[in-house]
C-alpha cells in the first residue's frame, strides 16, 4: 500500500515523520505525472511545489486557515492532500475535478483563481474581514515570481504594508512563469538567490551596525550609514521597505526548513514575506530540462516525455506565427508584444528572427497594450498577441489608450471561443461583447487558417485599431494561399445562396453552418450561408439583403449571446426596419462555461450542425421544434 493511499485529509500529513514525508513527496509526483500524462494539464508548476505544499499543510489548517493559490495551476498537490485523491483521475475532464482551485469543490479551497497576480489582494481582503469579525486564523498567499511581475501584485503589497495586517505571502521563486521571467524584479530576485552578500542574516548585519559609534557628533552619519549598509547586504529590502518582514531565501524542497520558517512567519505580527526557491518540474527529468514545454501540456508519453502528436492541419497559432514573421520581413515597422506568453501565442519564432523588435513585458497585459499605443503613436505597427481570457485584463487600455486615439494597434486574440479543459477561468467567450462596443475598433474572425493570414495582413494595413480573434488548436485543413492579401474592409462572404432561410456565422462556426446547409438541401430546404468575417463593421447590406429575402435568420457564434455577434445582427435588422424577420441565435447563455473537451461543450450549447438543422426545419415549418442551447 502506498503512503498516499492513507492520506484522506491534511491532518494525516501532520502525523508523518520526515522520512515518510519524503516518501509521500515521491508518490505525489508519480500520481501527478501519471494523471497529467493522460489528461494533460499543468505539470512543471505542480512538480515544483510538492515539498512546499506539504510544509504548508503541516503548519496550517486549511479547513480554517485561508490559503490562496495565485493563478492556481499549482494546486494539484493540494487537491491530492485534501480528500480528492479518488477523483483525481477526472482532473480537467468534463464533470470531473477542475484544474484550478474551486470553492464549490472543497472547503480547503479558500478562493477561486485562474488568472495571475490576484492572490495578495484576495488574501488582504480576507485578513481585513477576519479582523473586522475579531476572528483568529492565518491568511496565506502563495504567489510565483512570474505572477509577481503583474502590477496588481504590487498594488496589493503596497496596501498590505500600509494596513499592517497579519498576512503571509509565500514567494515561490522558480525563475519562471510560463516562460523565462523578464524585468527588474526578476534580476533583483536573482541577486538575492546568487549573491553571497545577500545570504547574510539580518541579525548578523544588525549586530555589525550596533558597533558603530553613536556619539552625538556621529549619530546622524551613523544612521545614514546604517541604512546604506542595509540596502547593500540585507536580503529583501524591497519588501522590507513596502512594510513586510522578509524571511529567506530558503530551499523550497527542504520540507523541514520550510516548515520551520512558516511556523516562524505564523507567529509574527504584521505582513510577512517568505521567499522560497524551488525548481519547476522537479522530479521528472523532461520537465526539469524543459519547464516551459511542460508548464501546460497535453497528454504525453511518460518514458520519453514526448507529447502525443496530433496529425492534420496546422494550428491557428502556428499560422499566425508564420504569417507575422513573413510580413515583418517586408515591413520593419512591425513589432510584436507578449505578456509572458511568447510560446503560447506563437511569438517565439518572431523573437528569434527579430529580437530587437520583440517585447515580452511579463504578466502585465495593461502595460502591454499601452506600450503598443506608445509605439503606434510613433509610427510603428505593434501586434499584441494575447489570449482572449487575458485580453479582459486590459479593457480600459484598449478603450482609452488605443481606440480613443484611433491608433493602429493590432490585437491578435488567441484561444477565442471554447478552450476546453482549463474551464471557466480560461474560456474566451466574452471578447466580442466588450470589443464591439468600442468605437474605432475593427473586429475580424476567420473561418479557417487561410483566412487568418489574410485578416492579419488586413489588420496591419488598416490605419486604425484592429482585433483578429481565432480559436485554440488545429485549423480545418484547408489549402493555403501563397501570399496573404488584404480583404475588403467590412465585407462578408456569401458561400451559398438559398431562398428559404439565411444561416450566418463567424469563425469556426462557419463550417458548422455549411454542414447544416448541406443536410438541409437533402431535405429540400435551400439555405443562404454567410461567413460574416467582420463582427465590426458588420456587412449590413449583405446580411440585410438575404435576411429580407428569406425572412428567417439563424446566427451562430462560439461566444456568449449577450452583446455578441447575434446581438449585432438583431440590432442591425431593427435599425433597418426588418424587425419582422424571424431570428434565432445560437451561442452561450448567461452562464460560465465549465471545463470539458470543446466538442462536448459545443454539443451542450447546441453549436452543432444537427442542432442548427433541427431549428432551421422548425423555422421553415418542416419539423416540430426541438430544444437546443439557443434563443
Amino acid at each position: 500500500m502506498n503512503l498516499l493511499d492513507s492520506i484522506y485529509s491534511p491532518q494525516d500529513v501532520k502525523a508523518l515523520s520526515s522520512r515518510q514525508l519524503q516518501i509521500l513527496a515521491g508518490e505525489l509526483r508519480e500520481e501527478i505525472i501519471k494523471t497529467v500524462s493522460k489528461n494533460g494539464g499543468h505539470l512543471a508548476p505542480n512538480l515544483g511545489v510538492v515539498e512546499l505544499t506539504l510544509a504548508i499543510h503541516r503548519v496550517f489548517d486549511t479547513s480554517k486557515d485561508k490559503i490562496i493559490f495565485d493563478v492556481g495551476h499549482q494546486c494539484y498537490v493540494h487537491k491530492l492532500l485534501t480528500g480528492r485523491r479518488k477523483e483525481f483521475h477526472t482532473l480537467r475532464q468534463y464533470g470531473g475535478l477542475s484544474g484550478f482551485p474551486r470553492c464549490a469543490e472543497s472547503i480547503h479551497d479558500a478562493f477561486g483563481t485562474g488568472h495571475s497576480s490576484t492572490s495578495i489582494s484576495a488574501a488582504l481582503g480576507m485578513a481585513v474581514a477576519r479582523d473586522l469579525r475579531r476572528e483568529n486564523y492565518s491568511v496565506v498567499a502563495l504567489i510565483g515570481d512570474g505572477a509577481m511581475t503583474g502590477g496588481m501584485a504590487f498594488e496589493a503589497l503596497n496596501h498590505a504594508g500600509h494596513l499592517g495586517k497579519d498576512l503571509i505571502v509565500i514567494l515561490n521563486d522558480n525563475e519562471m512563469s510560463i516562460g523565462e521571467n523578464v524585468g527588474g524584479l526578476s534580476k533583483y530576485l536573482t541577486r538575492i538567490r546568487t549573491d553571497p552578500m545577500y545570504s547574510r542574516g539580518k541579525d548578523e548585519i544588525e549586530n555589525l551596525l550596533k558597533k558603530l559609534p553613536i556619539g552625538k557628533q556621529v549619530l546622524k552619519v551613523a544612521e545614514r550609514l546604517k541604512d546604506s549598509l542595509k540596502y547593500l547586504v540585507v536580503p529583501g529590502m524591497l519588501f522590507e521597505e513596502l512594510g513586510f518582514t522578509y524571511l529567506g531565501p530558503i530551499d523550497g524542497h527542504n520540507i523541514e526548513e520550510v516548515t520551520s520558517i512558516l511556523k516562524q512567519a505564523r507567529a509574527m505580527k504584521g505582513p510577512v514575506l517568505v521567499h522560497v526557491i524551488t525548481r519547476k518540474g522537479k522530479g521528472y527529468k523532461p520537465a526539469e530540462e524543459n519547464p516551459d514545454k511542460f508548464h501546460g501540456v497535453g497528454p504525453f508519453d511518460i518514458v520519453s516525455g514526448e507529447v502525443n502528436k496530433k496529425n492534420g492541419a496546422p494550428t491557428y497559432t502556428s499560422v499566425f506565427s508564420d504569417t507575422l514573421v513573413n510580413l515583418a520581413g517586408q515591413d520593419e515597422r512591425i513589432l510584436a508584444i507578449t505578456a509572458a506568453m511568447a510560446g503560447g501565442t506563437g511569438l517565439s519564432q518572431f523573437a528569434e528572427r527579430y529580437p530587437e523588435r520583440f517585447f515580452d513585458v511579463g504578466i502585465a497585459e495593461q502595460h502591454a497594450v499601452t506600450l503598443a499605443a506608445g509605439m503606434a503613436s510613433s509610427g510603428y505597427k505593434p501586434v499584441v498577441a494575447i489570449y482572449s481570457t487575458f485580453m479582459q485584463r486590459a479593457y480600459d487600455q484598449v478603450l482609452h489608450d488605443v481606440c480613443l486615439q484611433n491608433l493602429p494597434v493590432v490585437f491578435a486574440i488567441d484561444r477565442a471561443g471554447i478552450v476546453g479543459d482549463d474551464g471557466a477561468t480560461h474560456q474566451g467567450v466574452f471578447d466580442i461583447t466588450f470589443m464591439r462596443s468600442i468605437p474605432n475598433l475593427t473586429v475580424m474572425v476567420p473561418k479557417d487558417e487561410n483566412e487568418l493570414q489574410h485578416m492579419l495582413k488586413t489588420a496591419l494595413e488598416h490605419p486604425g485599431p484592429c482585433a483578429v480573434r481565432y480559436p485554440r488548436g488545429s485549423g480545418v485543413g484547408c489549402s493555403m494561399d501563397e501570399t496573404p492579401l488584404a480583404l475588403p474592409m467590412g465585407k462578408a462572404e456569401v458561400l451559398r445562396r438559398g431562398s428559404d432561410i439565411t444561416l450566418v456565422a463567424v469563425g469556426n462556426m462557419v463550417p458548422v453552418i455549411e454542414e447544416a446547409a448541406r443536410e438541409l438541401a437533402k431535405l429540400g430546404v435551400q439555405a443562404t450561408v454567410i461567413n460574416a468575417r467582420f463582427v465590426k463593421p458588420l456587412d449590413e447590406e449583405c446580411i440585410a439583403h438575404y435576411a429580407g429575402r428569406t425572412g428567417r435568420v439563424i446566427t451562430v457564434e462560439e461566444h456568449v449571446l449577450a452583446g455578441g455577434f447575434g446581438s449585432a445582427v438583431l440590432e442591425m435588422l431593427e435599425s433597418r426596419g426588418l424587425s419582422g424577420v424571424k431570428v434565432t441565435r445560437f451561442g452561450i447563455g448567461d452562464e460560465f462555461v465549465e471545463h470539458g473537451h470543446p466538442s462536448i461543450m459545443q454539443e451542450q450549447y447546441g453549436l452543432t450542425a444537427g442542432s442548427i438543422l433541427k431549428q432551421a426545419l422548425y423555422m421553415v415549418g418542416k419539423r416540430p421544434r426541438l430544444q437546443a442551447a439557443q434563443e
